[in-house]
Parts: structure tokens; C-alpha cells; sequence
């Protein structure tokens, strides 16, 4: 029975690395731009909930409808002015730019908030679970944290395929030139992808404050588990890019119950072996 709740608890925080993941997935997919500054800005949405929480004296959950809005207008901003300009057959610039982002992030929040850990409370909520059978509980933040995950990849396959929007961000991946001529604004439409990308690292950033303490030098970590989701997925793929964090999770759950200095490196070893076998991922974007 210990087994079954270690792989359920696997699942569960599989859900996190998936809302860590998905955001990377849509930038590459969308203009096939690998954002360096990813996890940092997951941990800077987490300071910007914890900010807005200190001023307007609301919970966390409450925080995201100040949260989700603005983090969309920084990514608007930030790929309409810097990032739309580092954009070309290179793949260079933008990763020296999203470094250098990350270096600014990481000493801007050390200079605000210092080196002192932090943690959103939810209360009693985070505590709280169901007693499915003896040894196996499922809490329930977890759990919503998993839920969200589906629903955040869910309403973004949804964009991406039945609306106006996603059939522009689809139109520009496949042939920026030939959608350019058709007369979208690539420039606009790739601030787009970036803003709805910021939200969902929002709404990461806010869900792993809750679970865990962050802290300014956190954003590497969580870079580095999302590139392990996104990969183990297939790049682009948003239902892979779930698959991709729930092996994830399981790997480190796994690999915890064998011995606790295992909890990280399992997981890497499984993005490894994976990443041998099937370079492109188990599920690549058009292997259908």
C-alpha cells in the first residue's frame, strides 16, 4: 500500500512540474524560443503574489487575479520590446538575453525581498486529505494543484485549436514568413504567446509558493524541472508536456522511498534514459 501512495503522491506533484513545464512548451512551439529565465520568473510571480498579499491582505489563491494580469502584461512587453528583437535563424541571441534576464531577476529580487525564504499560507487547506484507503491519503491541495494542471493544458489545447488566436500562434510557428504575407503581425501575435505563457507562470509560481519555501536563487531548479517535463513529453506537445511531468514525479517519489538523496538524481536519471531512447520525446508534436 505504500507503494500505491508513494506513485499516487508521484502523480500529484507531477501536476506542479506540469504548470512549471507548459509555458516553455507554448513559447517553443510558438516561435521556438528556449526562455532561459523561465524558472526565475516562476519565483518572481511567486514574490509578485507575496507582495500583493502583503498589500491588499488577501490569501494566495485570491492573489492571482492581480497576479495572472500583470505577469501577462510584463510578457507582452517583454517579447514585444527585447525579446521580438533577439528573434532569427540563431538561436544564440535569445538565449543570451534570457541569461542575462535571469542574472537581473535573481540580484533585483535579492536586492528587494533579500536572501530570507518565503511561503504563501493557505491554512488549513494544505494539511488537509482524503482517506482513500489505509496507508494512502490524497491532500487536498495537491490534488487541486494536479487539477489545475489538466485545466490550464486542456483550455490551451482548446485555445490553440478552436479559436481565432491560436489558429494565428499556429499560422506563425509553421511559416512566420508565409504568415507575415497573409497579414498577421508576427511581432504582435508572439507577444501574445508570451503573455498567455507568463500567465501560466503565475499561476506555477503561486502554487509552488504555497507548497514549498522559495527564495531568489530557487529559479534554476524549477527551469531545469520544467526542461525535463517539456523533453520527456516531446517538445510543443501540451498533453505531453503533462505525461512528461507526471513521470517526473513518480521518478522522484520513486527514487525517495529507495533513499532520500536519490529523490533528485532519479529523476534525472529517467530524463536521461529517456532522452537516449527517444530523443524527440515519448509524445512529439506531430507524431501523429
Amino acid at each position: 500500500m505504500d507503494w500505491i501512495n508513494i506513485i499516487i503522491q508521484g502523480i500529484l506533484v507531477g501536476g506542479l512540474y506540469a504548470l512549471f513545464a507548459t509555458g516553455l512548451s507554448l513559447i517553443f512551439g510558438v516561435m521556438r524560443l528556449v526562455n532561459i529565465a523561465h524558472g526565475d520568473l516562476i519565483v518572481a510571480s511567486a514574490y509578485l503574489a507575496y507582495g500583493v498579499m502583503q498589500l491588499t491582505g488577501v490569501g494566495p489563491l485570491t492573489s492571482l487575479i492581480a497576479v495572472i494580469p500583470l505577469a501577462a502584461l510584463f510578457g507582452y512587453l517583454l517579447q514585444l520590446l527585447v525579446l521580438n528583437r533577439t528573434l532569427d535563424k540563431d538561436i544564440l541571441p535569445p538565449l543570451l538575453v534570457t541569461f542575462g534576464l535571469s542574472i537581473i531577476i535573481q540580484n533585483g529580487l535579492l536586492e528587494i525581498f533579500s536572501a530570507n525564504s518565503h511561503k504563501l499560507n493557505l491554512g488549513s487547506f494544505e494539511i488537509e486529505s482524503i482517506h482513500l484507503m489505509p496507508g494512502v491519503d490524497i491532500g487536498y491541495f495537491p490534488l487541486l494543484t494536479f487539477a489545475v494542471a489538466v485545466a490550464v493544458v486542456f483550455g490551451l489545447q482548446q485555445l490553440f485549436y478552436h479559436s481565432a488566436i491560436g489558429r494565428a500562434f499556429r499560422a506563425v510557428s509553421d511559416d512566420p514568413e508565409v504568415a507575415q504575407l497573409m497579414g498577421l503581425n508576427n511581432r504582435t501575435v508572439y507577444a501574445s504567446a508570451m503573455a498567455l505563457c507568463l500567465a501560466v507562470v503565475a499561476v506555477a509560481g503561486v502554487f509552488m509558493a504555497i507548497r514549498a519555501n522559495f527564495d531568489p536563487s530557487m529559479g534554476p531548479g524549477r527551469l531545469i524541472f520544467g526542461f525535463e517535463a517539456v523533453i520527456i513529453g516531446g517538445l510543443g506537445n501540451l498533453w505531453g508536456t503533462l505525461a512528461g511531468g507526471v513521470i517526473l514525479g513518480v521518478a522522484q517519489a520513486l527514487g525517495a522511498q529507495i533513499d532520500p538523496g536519490w529523490q533528485l538524481l532519479s529523476g534525472h536519471i529517467v530524463f536521461l534514459l529517456i532522452l537516449a531512447v527517444k530523443p524527440q520525446g515519448l509524445f512529439p508534436k506531430g507524431a501523429a
